[in-house]
This record gives C-alpha cells, sequence and structure tokens, in this order.
C-alpha cells in the first residue's frame, strides 16, 4: 500500500500524539511508588525479604505508551510485578504466594498511613492512591519461571528467546489455585518489552542518543542506559498512542468489547517498519494492522512474541462480538485517519477527528499547531521525540473513595 499524506496532515498527528503524552513527572511518580514499595519488602522486619523480593513497572508505563485519561475522573493505571525470585512452585500455592505478599502491602499501607483499603483482584493487589495522585497500583504477585518457559517452549520446538525472564503468577479464578501445582498461569512482561523495544530498532536508538546528546550539552553526565524508554518517543510509541485513545472513545459506552490494549499494541509493534514519522508510521500500521492475526480453522490467534503458546485473542472464540469489535475499530479507524492525511487545513483535521478522538483533544492538537513557536524554543517537530516534562506531583493519600476503571491488560 502506498502511504499517501500531506505535510500538514503530518504536522497535526505530531501535534495530536505531543497532546496525549502525559509529563515525565507522571512516570517519575510511578517509579518513586514502586520502589517505595520494595524498600519496604526489604526492610529488617519484612517477612518476605530473605526471598528477595524484586518489583518493576510493566505495562504501558514500562512501553512508554500511556495516555491522559479521558476524564479527570479517570486514573492511570500503574501495573506493577512482584517477584520473590528466592522461591519456587514446589514451594508453595498461588494462594500461599499471593496471601504472603498481600500481607506485606497492608502493613505497608498502615504504615504509610493510606487510609483507603487494600483491593484484592484477579490476579493483583491494588493500592489506591488519592485523588490528587490520580493513580493507582496493582502488584501482580509473581515467582521466576524461566526454566519451566524454556523446557516447555523447547519442548515443542517453539521460539525460547525471551524464556529468561518468563514469570509464574497467580490467578483466583483458576483450579489449581490452592493446589502444588507446576502448572502456573505464566507471564512475560520484561520479555514482552524487550521484544517491542526490538520492533522499535534504529529509530529508537538514533533517538536515545539525541536526548543523551542534549543531556551532555547542558552539562548532564549520563549514559545511554540512564536514559529510560519513557524518556524517548518513537513514532509506533506515538501511533499506538494515537490508536488507543481512538478506541477508547469509539467504544466509551461499551467497555466490554473494546478492544484491548496489549492486542493493539502487539498488531502495531508487528506492522511498523521502522518509519520515521508519526503519520507514515500511523497510516502503514493501519494497512498492515491483521497481518499478525491467524485463524487456525476454529478460532482467531493472535501470538504473545514471548510465548507462542499464549493467544491475546483467547477471548474472542468465547464472545466473538469482541473480535467483530476488533475488526469494526480496526476499519473505522483506516477511514478517519486516511481521511484526515489528505486535508491540508488544520481546523478541518480537527472537526474531522473530534467526534472519534474528542473535541478537546483536537482542539489542543490544532491550537498547538497554529500558535507561532516562540523565539529560541524548539519546533513541534523536533520535540516530538521526548516526553513531555512537567513539575512531580507530590504523592498523597486520602480517605474518599474511589471506583478506578478496569485495567485494559500490561500494553
Amino acid at each position: 500500500m502506498v502511504v499517501t499524506i500531506t505535510k500538514q496532515a503530518e504536522t497535526y498527528l505530531e501535534a495530536l500524539a505531543k497532546t496525549l503524552e502525559i509529563p515525565s513527572a507522571r512516570y517519575e511518580q510511578a517509579e518513586t511508588s514502586y520502589k517505595s514499595l520494595g524498600d519496604w519488602l526489604h526492610r529488617e522486619t519484612s517477612s518476605v525479604r530473605d526471598y528477595d523480593p524484586d518489583i518493576f513497572v510493566q505495562g504501558s508505563f514500562r512501553l512508554g505508551t500511556v495516555i491522559r485519561p479521558i476524564s479527570d475522573d479517570e486514573e492511570y493505571d500503574v501495573d506493577c510485578a512482584c517477584s520473590l525470585t528466592g522461591l519456587s512452585k514446589s514451594d508453595l500455592t498461588q494462594r500461599a504466594l499471593k496471601d504472603m505478599l498481600g500481607k506485606e502491602i497492608k502493613l505497608y499501607r498502615e504504615g504509610k498511613g493510606i487510609k483507603k483499603p487494600v483491593h484484592e483482584g484477579r490476579r493483583c493487589w491494588r493500592l489506591e492512591y488519592a485523588d490528587g495522585a490520580q493513580f493507582h497500583m496493582d502488584i501482580v504477585p509473581c515467582i521466576p519461571n524461566a526454566e519451566g518457559q524454556h523446557l516447555l517452549l523447547e519442548a515443542r520446538s517453539l521460539d525460547a528467546t525471551y524464556a529468561d525472564t518468563a514469570i509464574a503468577i497467580t490467578d483466583n479464578e483458576e483450579t489449581t489455585y490452592d493446589v502444588f501445582t507446576d502448572d502456573w498461569p505464566r507471564s512475560n512482561p520484561r520479555g514482552y518489552a524487550e521484544w517491542f523495544k526490538s520492533r522499535m530498532g534504529d529509530v529508537f536508538l538514533r533517538r536515545r542518543r539525541q536526548i543523551l546528546e542534549e543531556m551532555r550539552a547542558e552539562g548532564v553526565t549520563a549514559s545511554v542506559e540512564d536514559i529510560p524508554t519513557y524518556r524517548v518517543r518513537t513514532p509506533l510509541q506515538s501511533a499506538i498512542m494515537i490508536l488507543k485513545r481512538h478506541r477508547d472513545t469509539m467504544f466509551v459506552d461499551d467497555p466490554t468489547d473494546k478492544p484491548i490494549s496489549i492486542i493493539i499494541s502487539s498488531l502495531a509493534a508487528h506492522a511498523y517498519q521502522g518509519e520515521e514519522t508519526i503519520g507514515y508510521a500511523l497510516l502503514s500500521i493501519l494497512s498492515r494492522m491483521e497481518e499478525a492475526i491467524e485463524h487456525d480453522g476454529t478460532k482467531y490467534v493472535i501470538k504473545n512474541p514471548t510465548d507462542a503458546l499464549e493467544n491475546f485473542a483467547d477471548k474472542w472464540e468465547k464472545h466473538p462480538a469482541r473480535a467483530t469489535a476488533f475488526f469494526e475499530w480496526l476499519k473505522q479507524a483506516r477511514e478517519d485517519f486516511s481521511a484526515a492525511s489528505r486535508l491540508v487545513e488544520h481546523r478541518r483535521m480537527s472537526t474531522l477527528l473530534a467526534d472519534r478522538m474528542g473535541r478537546n483533544l483536537t482542539d489542543q492538537a490544532s491550537d498547538a499547531v497554529l500558535q507561532p513557536t516562540r523565539p529560541g524554543s524548539p519546533g513541534l517537530v523536533k520535540v516530538a521525540g521526548v516526553a513531555s516534562a512537567a513539575s512531580a506531583p507530590s504523592v498523597s493519600f486520602a480517605d474518599a473513595p474511589r471506583t478506578p476503571k478496569k485495567p485494559d491488560g500490561f500494553a
């Protein structure tokens, strides 16, 4: 497919992606929060300290694809995993692991003066912060599963490239939840993040190097490894952010059938071919997005790139409306962005996309394009490679109850 896009549409889509970005301070806030919990788990009196807890962020915060909530009433989902690396599946049941970590998380809540109770989810424990913080943290208990994952995949002659970071997680709806067994639910968020980074390819490496050079020019001593993924903004990340907001708006009244983020992120990453601009990346991804969807004669299959035995579309067989919803969304996204790409007037682009992206967002993007650049400040396209920055909001706690939205998955 030949992708055609006007220069004006390219500039507008750059602005649209920029408007969707969350401040770097939000990423730093998430990092501070999960590291604080990690310090708690390693304190001298911790009941899990001897199991060497390893807590890390996963999902969209790790991939750098978080988008601003549609409404100020919504929260950011900060998805984390906590691996008790000194334990194995032969040492305890899923329930025992979850209860063990849950006890410490509840003590952390009390120790930090958090008033709202810890909530138990199907696979995680949830810490809810104050309204001012506007986020909650879901902590998935897990243990290392590298050996088991290698054996599982290699026995079937499947790719085990990312197996070294595999984990076994808890799920209180599994029939084996209370049983000593080697059959635990599997996951690999670190492996997925590495695969995703590989799909960004040379574009990611060049942009990260550019950020490093800019930091050094300002007198900051740093190395490439010091620059987190969220500081780098590639066309793939920006395209995914735009697609997620388009999805959120289209399914605002139908959250059940809404295409999940892990599917959008995976298909987009498969389809990305190193395009250098957001507009070309977005249109090219949309033109190839279904190529990684298989059908085995019975069901749709979207393979986890780190575990070919996991099907991200496994719910589509039982809930065919979700498959229908995905293809309807893809068709609509193609139509909307194809039409926008042919326009030359930013206000017309804003009007065209308002119903699909939100009027407030499209108007902000249009205003950003039309406002003259201040003397001495970087232009829109130049800053598109780096996430927005703002002063870090403090983390506070409050008594007021809040009902967060259901997490969309780990991407």
